[in-house]
């Protein structure tokens, strides 16, 4: 396997060489989920709003699983810059361990629990229930295969090895698009058949994955499970995870609120969703690349070449923030009727968008930092930041919703993004640009005694193929 020395050569272009792939697996994912969507928009507003009902626990189980992908991508990047093997693959060993704990449970907590989650939303609309409900329990079974299939993608990313996931990520969406139509239309399945589709995918993707890279990511038990290990993973991950998991309990909160207005407006938010997701797609990708360039030159001990790379990414992604703010403005119509035909749920999403348009600056920002806070293994600095201010949007969407309606909700959103964004910087600015960079704290917890087994080597075919 290609391993990308990040501590070295031209910052730009490697940045742009590690984001570049992670923005194509974004774009073929969005390409999916607009197909997916088209699909599943074609059934009505209330098959949209099944679908986006129980996304938010699929979401919810990303968030704790994130524990594990950031906390295993954060320790291998500093390992690799370290350019200690002993140390990648007790990492790797360890992570995946605990990876399918998590994914089993998960997957479990699901399928007993699928109706009784979906009915503390109050949908009051029997069709929109039944329809989450089904498509819950399909993708409790999906959940466990793709949660592999993120833990495999950051371990590759943490490499530099981004070009192979881009690969995988295309085959599985590809089976993916083919099979929508069929099981959703051809099958007579409805939304069940989007849910089987992705299944059937995130299958095949983790066979894919771990067949083309079984050295890397197989157990070795010569190393075993580390104690040290788990924990640093625990660690390094639980803030950003726990910053992920009130985001969504905050979200199904404001989808309580949301379900008061309507099954349109649930299908509006849903669909808005998608169209911003166009932004995440590429800042997610700046944001991957920052996180594993500014892990590796941390490890390095290379602080010059950190702020260069920060303020690089920084310049990209509010630039492209800036150009769909304008779109998500100007021509909102068009984009929703990609989606949805039916004029009240696109009134709605046209001003979901409108609202939201400016909040996308900030957005920008604050992503962008996460991977640098990550990078230096500060995840608690944006852990913190986002649970103050997402937890703000309930007691805000409460108070907006008398006089604005269902705007009132919209509004809290967009405040708060705005908020972190300005949060976020202002500590980048005066804390972590002035100290951890500045050569008071250049050393962080383990990086005082990380040099003592660097000279330690294993087979090469017990890491990776290298």
């Amino acid at each position: 396997m290609k391993k990308i020395d990040m501590t070295q050569g031209r910052v730009s272009t490697l940045l742009l060489t590690l984001a570049l792939p992670i923005i194509g697996s974004s774009l073929l994912q969005f390409t999916y989920q607009l197909v997916d969507m088209l699909w599943v928009g074609r059934l009505g507003s209330e098959a949209v709003a099944s679908v986006g009902s129980s996304t938010f626990f699929i979401g919810l189980g990303y968030a704790i699983q994130s524990f594990v992908v950031i906390g295993t991508g954060i320790s291998v990047a500093h390992a690799i810059g370290e350019k200690n093997k002993i140390k990648i693959k007790s990492y790797i060993n360890a992570g995946t361990l605990i990876n399918l704990i998590v994914g089993a449970l998960y997957a479990l907590f699901l399928t007993l629990s699928a109706k009784r989650l979906i009915g503390f939303l109050d949908l009051n609309h029997a069709g929109v229930s039944q329809g989450a409900t089904h498509y819950l329990l399909i993708s409790a079974p999906m959940l466990f295969f793709n949660f592999f299939n993120l833990l495999y993608a950051r371990l590759l990313n943490a490499h530099g090895n981004n070009q192979e996931v881009l690969k995988i990520n295309l085959i599985g969406i590809l089976l993916n698009l083919t099979l929508d139509p069929i099981l959703i239309y051809g099958c007579g399945q409805g939304v069940s058949g989007a849910a089987w589709a992705s299944l059937i995918a995130n299958g095949v993707m983790t066979l894919l994955f771990y067949s083309r890279f079984r050295p890397l990511f197989r157990f070795q038990p010569s190393i075993g499970f580390e104690r040290k290990a788990a924990w640093d993973i625990v660690r390094l991950g639980f803030p950003m995870a726990l910053q992920r998991i009130l985001f969504t309990f905050v979200n199904i909160v404001l989808a309580k609120c949301i379900a008061i207005f309507g099954q349109e407006a649930i299908a509006a938010q849903k669909i808005g969703l998608q169209l911003e997701s166009i932004v995440f797609m590429v800042i997610g990708g700046i944001n991957g690349a920052i996180a594993s360039f500014v892990g590796q030159n941390h490890g390095a001990i290379q602080n010059d070449r950190i702020r260069i790379g920060v303020n690089y990414a920084l310049g990209l992604a509010v630039g492209y923030a800036a150009v769909a703010s304008l779109l998500f403005i100007l021509i909102p119509r068009p984009l929703t009727l990609l989606f949805i035909q039916e004029e009240h749920p696109i009134r709605m999403t046209c001003h979901y968008l409108q609202v939201i348009a400016c909040s996308q600056l900030f957005s920008a920002i604050e992503m962008v930092l996460n991977g640098f806070f990550t990078g230096i293994k500060r995840p608690n600095i944006p852990a913190l930041i986002s649970i103050i201010f997402t937890c703000l949007r309930i007691p805000l969407a409460l108070l907006l919703m008398k006089p604005f309606g269902v705007t009132g909700i919209w509004l809290s959103i967009a405040i708060s993004s705005l908020l972190k964004g300005c949060m976020s910087y202002y500590l980048y600015r005066r804390i972590v640009r002035r100290r951890l960079l500045s050569g008071k704290d250049t050393t962080s917890d383990d990086q005082s005694d990380h040099r003592h087994d660097t000279d330690h080597s294993i087979d090469a075919k017990g890491i990776c193929c290298e």
